[in-house]
């Protein structure tokens, strides 16, 4: 597969679980602010690597590099190297994500995969959150602080 036709690869929530209990070596990070990791929940066992983060809300220049070293530390891996270990990246809805997922295939990492509902999917009529989609309304496993 050519670097142009590589692209982030969309999940429903629970495919994403599915794959994560099918490879376990696969890597969740949550791409959303501390504050949202914290205090609105994140999917149990992700980590906390912001995309956009307060206080200026500006796209991490750190984001790629830090997912690197997470990837060299210990992480298992095979003889194709840490960028083909499986990455998950999962936001509120899917966008952030996505837009990290893209940041990713261009520094050479191959095997993206993006939560397409997010964690707590579209907003309701309501407007309201995790009442039309994402991981926790699928019923997937969560904590909060």
């Amino acid at each position: 597969m050519t670097e142009a036709e590589l692209t982030v690869e969309e999940l429903s929530p629970p495919q994403a679980w599915q794959l994560i209990q099918d490879e376990p070596r696969t890597l969740l990070v949550d791409v959303r602010s501390h504050m949202e990791f914290l205090f609105i929940g994140h999917p149990v066992g992700a980590i906390n690597i912001p995309w956009i983060d307060e206080p200026d809300w500006t796209v991490n220049p750190d984001f790629v590099r830090e997912l690197r070293q997470l990837l060299l530390g210990g992480l298992p891996h095979d003889e194709s190297g840490s960028q083909a270990v499986p990455v998950v990246l999962i936001c509120r809805s899917g966008r952030r994500s996505r837009e990290a997922g893209e940041s990713l295939l261009r520094e050479g990492f191959i095997r993206i995969y993006n939560v397409s509902d997010g964690f707590e999917g579209e907003l309701d009529e309501q407007h309201h959150r995790s009442t039309l989609g994402g991981w926790r309304f699928a019923g997937l496993p969560w904590e909060q602080c």
